[in-house]
């Protein structure tokens, strides 16, 4: 038999064992290079070695086991219906009822007990549980769901996650040591599991209860009107337990199996309740209260990178040496030539709109104030005329700065990036002849399809859901204080071959928008060029398809809603409506100076 036909041997095993565990004969299971992942009935469990090593072997039975288990014994509507709405909440509650699923079918099957251990201690080596130094970088999610198996199985933690755990034990279990025990009487039963954990949550202070309600039996002698947020789940038919659905979204780490179209949903209403607040870098750990600005509480709580180490933000002149970046110039200037005319009569167009709203303005006739000077006559005549004089009427017009943030993914490659370039090159000269100050900026990756995230995530062992596995490149072009001539050369850079990559919009407009947010101006503008949607293949390789668009979506929802920032976009070829409320498609990249002149005016025309 050859190694691959051994392999295959293998998968079909462990195909016919999850469809038996599952009691489900339409479960398929493949093999993946990447994160284990359940969606529906399909499984996708880690590659052994084509020699079959057994703890590889181990590994693979224990996910797919663990995924069968899921498909068997757990009701995602019931679980959603119930589930809290704070994500560290959320995140104890899925990791729970992954236990419950799993003790369900670690009982009196010794075999299977083993190989989910050995699928624990692959996902472990990953947790953040394995690297915690202090009790508030253990994860409470992972904490409380290891000491509670070890409550229900006997089994001890990993070994590796020994020094987390006795970080946060003594807490955990004075807080919901009861909670736990009693847990353990009604795996059978999803519902009533569902109460006693939100119990638990209560007890750890991770959601709001009636401590009074709290107490009281659960027969439903209570005149319901203590009930607590946790005392909702106790009910399937409850109006109130479904709103709280709708609000909060279904999905979430440990929902990994519901079908596509759930998903989908899920993730859509999740955007909706974490755009208002949270802190979304502490997802899974202790509770933390991040005393920041609201202009700094970003919207991406479900959204995470796997790591930023190798993430930047460079200044144009740093990526190219001095001469070539004269050249690349000197090309740009070439392409400038043949629509500098057209582009610059948009232009002093728009200085000359700006330039109305700052002039100044006088009333006359006044009784005290500067001598009106066409009033020469009458003073000489009727010294004693006391309407000669005028003052100057105070200006609306605000202190401005306008940011430019410009796709740079490949996909720009050629005459879009060129006319994008020129078009901001005579913006910034526009804007700066009228006073206000002006940045360029652009964005994309280091490296096509991942590049030190993704080779630090495979040496970690391809943990399910790292989030963003790509290393950020963020471009400043002109900086809004330095003038214009010192970083005409810088823009020449957008002409170099290699520079464009991969683009994921969503952190680079948070990383404009702070940019925005920290300038002492009064009018702040920013303006996003993009040819498509956020793209990494990186990335959606081993997260949902709709990650970097859902997150994308997040930001823009919440700098329109909540931040003093106006924001408006040019999609080229693209249909960016569908995202933004200010937006503006052209089909021709030739159009998009004109664009972003009429864009802009139309923007402090607005604020008139």
């Amino acid at each position: 038999m050859t190694e691959q036909t051994r392999l295959e041997a293998f998968r079909a095993v462990l195909t016919g064992t999850a469809r038996a565990i599952a009691h489900e004969p339409d479960v398929e299971l493949a093999y993946t290079a990447d994160a284990p992942t359940q969606a529906g009935k399909n499984l996708k469990v880690p590659m052994p070695g084509r020699a079959l090593p057994s703890e590889q072997v181990a590994q693979a039975r224990g996910f797919a086991d663990g995924f069968a288990l899921r498909l068997r014994y757990h009701n995602a509507a019931l679980h959603n219906r119930n589930a809290p709405g704070p994500v560290v909440a959320r995140a104890v509650f899925d990791a729970v009822e992954t236990v419950r699923v799993e003790a369900l079918g670690s009982r009196g099957m010794a075999g299977m007990c083993d190989n989910l251990a050995h699928a624990l201690d692959m996902r472990m080596r990953s947790d953040p549980i394995s690297r915690a130094k202090a009790k508030d970088e253990v994860p409470v999610s992972t904490a409380v769901a290891l000491l509670l198996r070890e409550r229900l199985t006997g089994q001890a933690p990993p070994a590796v996650t020994k020094a987390g755990i006795d970080l946060v034990r003594d807490w955990i279990e004075e807080a919901g040591g009861a909670d736990m025990d009693a847990l353990g009487l009604v795996l059978d039963d999803q519902k009533a599991f569902a109460t006693l954990a939100t119990k638990l949550l209560e007890d750890l202070a991770l959601i709001e209860g009636d401590a009074s309600a709290a107490d009281e039996p659960e027969d439903g002698e209570n005149d319901g009107e203590d009930d607590s947020a946790g005392d909702d789940a106790e009910t399937d038919e409850d109006d109130g337990g479904e709103g709280q659905v709708d609000q909060r979204g279904a999905q979430s780490e440990g929902d990994d199996d519901d079908d596509g179209e759930g998903e989908a949903e899920g993730e859509e209403t999740a955007d909706d309740d974490q755009a208002d607040g949270g802190d979304g870098e502490r997802e899974g750990m202790l509770p933390v209260r991040p005393n920041r600005p609201p202009a700094d509480l970003t919207p991406g709580f479900d959204y995470k990178a796997w790591t930023t180490d190798f993430d930047e933000v460079v200044a144009a002149d740093e990526l190219c040496d001095p001469d070539e970046l004269v050249r690349l110039r000197a090309y740009l200037d070439q392409q400038l030539m043949t629509l500098q005319g057209a582009v610059t009569k948009l232009a002093n167009r728009l200085q000359r709109r700006l330039m109305a709203q700052q002039s100044r303005s006088w009333d006359f006739d006044q009784e005290e104030g500067m001598l009106d000077a066409a009033r020469l006559a009458r003073v000489v005549v009727s010294p004693a005329h006391s309407l000669s004089y005028k003052i100057e009427r105070e200006t609306e017009f605000k202190d401005t700065v306008v940011s430019l943030l410009i796709d740079n993914s490949g996909s720009m490659r050629g005459r879009p990036i060129s006319i994008a370039a020129i078009s901001a090159d005579i913006m910034a000269r526009t804007l700066e002849r009228c006073g206000v100050k002006t940045e360029i900026l652009g964005f994309t990756t280091r490296a096509w399809k991942g590049g030190q995230a993704r080779e630090n995530w495979l040496q970690a062992a391809r943990p399910a859901l790292p989030g963003r596995l790509n290393d950020l490149r963020h471009i400043v072009y002109k900086s809004a204080d330095a003038p214009w001539r010192r970083a005409r050369t810088s823009l020449g850079l957008m002409m170099r071959e290699g520079l464009l990559k991969e683009n994921i919009d969503g952190e680079a407009l948070l990383w404009a928008h702070s940019r925005l947010i920290a300038r002492p101006e009064d009018r702040k503008i920013l303006m996003v060029i993009s040819d498509g949607a956020p793209v990494d293949d990186s990335t959606l390789s081993v997260n949902s398809g709709s990650y970097l668009e859902k997150h994308l979506r997040q930001v823009i929802g919440w700098i329109e809603g909540k931040s003093p920032v106006q924001l408006v976009a040019i999609g080229i070829g693209h249909d960016v409506t569908r995202y933004y409320a200010r937006a503006v498609t052209i089909m021709d990249a030739d159009q998009l100076g004109g664009t972003m002149v009429e864009q802009l005016a139309g923007l402090f025309d607005l604020e008139r």
